[in-house]
């Protein structure tokens, strides 16, 4: 492609993102208006495909879109690593304790299976109903 940016639906594809996507990424300010064509077609940046990869890719890391803007505005002003990696360390924290509290369930759920029960309130296995009441984490999805 010569000079010319890319079309709404050319970068959703390059990005692996759909149009809709782009528009919300737009209202949130992640992603910049880009110019009109004389058609009035939006007419994006080559650099938006590999800012949109980076914003996939930093979900997929589990970073939500408000701390990926943080981190996006980090990046522009050049702060330094020291911040990102501040970040990245209570991501993994943050992780390591949802993996604690989805291996407290597991086990919560196996033993339910192994008790047989056929209720939840009225267990027929006579030994009572083995479902804890698991306590919150803290985290706030209680």
């Amino acid at each position: 492609m010569s000079g010319r940016g890319l079309r709404s639906g050319e970068l959703a594809e390059r990005a692996g993102v759909n149009v809709q996507t782009l528009r919300y990424y737009e209202r949130r300010g992640l992603l910049a208006a880009p110019a009109r064509r004389p058609s009035g077609q939006r007419e994006y940046s080559h650099d938006a495909v590999g800012l949109l990869r980076t914003i996939k890719a930093a979900q997929r890391l589990g970073f939500t879109l408000a701390e990926i803007e943080e981190l996006l505005s980090l990046s522009e002003h050049r702060r330094g690593t020291g911040e990102l990696h501040r970040r990245a360390e209570a991501k993994v924290a943050e992780i390591d304790a949802r993996i604690d509290q989805l291996t407290r369930m597991r086990l919560a759920l196996q033993a339910v299976l192994a008790a047989e029960c056929d209720s939840l309130t009225d267990c027929s296995c006579g030994y009572g109903c083995p479902l804890p009441v698991l306590e919150p984490t803290g985290s706030g999805d209680g």
